[in-house]
């Protein structure tokens, strides 16, 4: 069972000073953006700039994953990307604006063709679509269960594009929390995904400097089932890493439910401290063990 990504970060393509510090900061997954962060006037250096950082980190040698957020499928530049960067065997590729389904198929009949001209094993490079920024997608988060796609990494949210799609002036409430809208496309997205069978990535945490906010909503999207998380800068990703980390008290606990349940494999329902225990209990005690131990 591998663990999921608990750290994804953005950097821009087109910036070679902030892509030559990758190795020093310790995110599961670095996002090299092609998308929004990049001018279109610097393009097609970003693309150039993407796919020498990563032919010089092979895949297999990385410290950490390297996805690609390649422009949406629908705009001119999103072929140009691909070609450019799959040559180099990046770990996945980011599609924003996401419509449903049939955007990540279209994706993946892209990178069948492309992985076999560049002699990469098809099917490697995964894919993790923004599948609420535009009005109609969030009533496609249920269709993703629908559709087998084994190169589906998870699906993640954003609130800047959907509410700029709304015409909203914010997507915050008077206490600052999100409104409702976004409150119920994060509801979908995290269904969306179970339902679906991948991970659930929560979105990012748009102010850097408020580390107790961070802390406290990545935890709470932890135990809401989020695996994993967007970051936007350095200093975001160690807090993030630690708050999608199982606490000690929890390692124990699936410890020793696994081991009760390996004590008696005949049963389908077991009591331990008070509490009764079926399957999904043992499955998810199974992957609180796993992503401890990929983390030490």
């Amino acid at each position: 069972m591998s663990a999921p990504i608990r750290s994804f970060l953005f950097v821009p393509g087109d910036s070679e000073k902030k892509l030559g510090k990758l190795d020093a900061a310790p995110a599961d997954a670095f996002i090299i953006d092609l998308e929004d962060s990049v001018a279109p006037s610097r393009k097609e250096a970003a693309r150039e700039l993407t796919r020498s950082v990563l032919a010089d980190r092979p895949r297999g040698r990385r410290k950490a994953q390297l996805w690609v957020r390649v422009n949406p499928l629908d705009s001119a530049q999103v072929l140009d990307d691909l070609a450019a960067v799959i040559e180099a065997a990046p770990d996945g590729i980011m599609l924003p604006k996401a419509l449903g389904p049939a955007d990540t198929v279209q994706l993946g009949h892209y990178l069948d063709a492309l992985e076999i001209r560049c002699g990469i094993p098809k099917g490697s490079t995964r894919i993790l679509p923004v599948a609420t920024e535009t009005a109609s997608a969030p009533f496609a988060l249920g269709d993703y269960a629908k559709v087998a796609q084994e190169r589906l990494y998870g699906l993640t949210w954003g609130a800047e594009d959907l509410s700029a799609a709304l015409g909203a002036s914010t997507n915050r409430d008077a206490s600052g929390e999100w409104a409702m809208t976004y409150r119920m496309v994060r509801s979908l997205c995290l269904l969306g995904a179970h339902a679906a069978g991948v991970e659930a990535v929560e979105t990012l945490h748009a102010d850097f400097r408020d580390e107790d906010g961070l802390h406290a909503s990545s935890h709470a999207a932890r135990t809401e089932g989020f695996s994993g998380r967007l970051a936007i800068h350095p200093a975001q990703v160690e807090i993030i890493n630690n708050a999608f980390l199982p606490s000690a008290d929890e390692v124990d606990f699936a410890r020793r439910v696994v081991q009760l349940f390996a004590e008696n494999p005949d049963a389908g329902t077991l009591g331990l401290d008070g509490k009764m225990l079926d399957i999904p209990h043992l499955k998810q005690a199974q992957r609180v063990i796993a992503l401890a131990e990929a983390h030490g």
